[in-house]
């Protein structure tokens, strides 16, 4: 029992570690261990870094052959970068065949973008989309009372929730004879509502992008066509929807 009682930690004494030294307060907080820890990890750490470089240094070859020999020559025992070599000479006809193939791409990636849109609006039909003109159909009727009693499902033969609907309303004669998937189920009616407006985004940012390469295609054969013709005038500058126009002089063709 008394080697029990020993060992409970109720009657152990807390140990703290020492304080700083009223005398010694002009020193700062006096250093605890888990300091000491914390920089004795980040000494450590950078001594094994400046060891592995010092085993990479010493295990180099220096005859060994590297690429960037080429570019550089030797001035008093160091390497240094030649500076003529940094420029990359293109020739003229080089910068045409590559903007020509900028185009061909750009043109590539604009029409698969237009074969997908005209595919979208094929399946969706724009009926409900935003931005379109809303349908209007107007009701006449004789007096003022028909006006007020008017019942706008009454008059279609359709239920009230599919009132809204500005496609495939079936009429109550339809509903109490056939089956329509989604027709009545409030939850279907939504999902697909979710489903089409998620597909009319989609629309929608494929246009933008389709519209974007096109005016990238425009710029770059405008700056292509400006490499072939020297003397030329600005009319108008370059803008995000439209590239720069030029004015060339006419040349006789014989």
């Amino acid at each position: 029992m008394a080697t029990f009682r020993k060992a409970l930690k109720s009657k152990q004494r807390n140990h703290h570690e020492r304080a700083q030294l009223s005398s010694r307060n002009y020193l700062g907080l006096l250093e605890k261990k888990k300091d000491y820890k914390l920089r004795a990890t980040d000494y450590h750490k950078k001594q094994n870094v400046l060891s592995a470089l010092r085993k990479k240094a010493m295990d180099k070859n220096p005859d060994e052959f590297y690429y960037k020999m080429c570019s550089s020559r030797l001035e008093d025992g160091e390497h240094r970068a030649n500076r003529e070599s940094w420029d990359v000479e293109v020739t003229e006809e080089q910068k045409k065949m590559m903007k020509t193939q900028d185009i061909k791409y750009v043109e590539m990636k604009r029409l698969q973008d237009a074969k997908k849109i005209e595919r979208m609006k094929a399946e969706l039909h724009l009926l409900d989309a935003k931005g379109k003109e809303k349908n209007k159909h107007t009701f006449f009727v004789d007096t003022k009372k028909e006006v007020q009693r008017f019942d706008l499902a009454d008059h279609l033969n359709t239920a009230p929730e599919l009132v809204g609907r500005v496609y495939n309303r079936p009429t109550l004669d339809t509903l109490r004879t056939k089956k329509i998937q989604g027709a009545t189920d409030t939850r279907s009616v939504e999902k697909l509502a979710k489903q089409r407006s998620h597909q009319y985004t989609i629309l929608t940012q494929r246009i933008v992008r389709e519209r974007k390469l096109y005016v990238i295609g425009q710029k770059i054969q405008t700056q292509r066509e400006i490499q072939d013709k020297t003397r030329k005038v600005k009319v108008s500058n370059e803008t995000k929807e439209a590239a720069a126009v030029y004015k060339f002089d006419s040349k006789r063709k014989r």
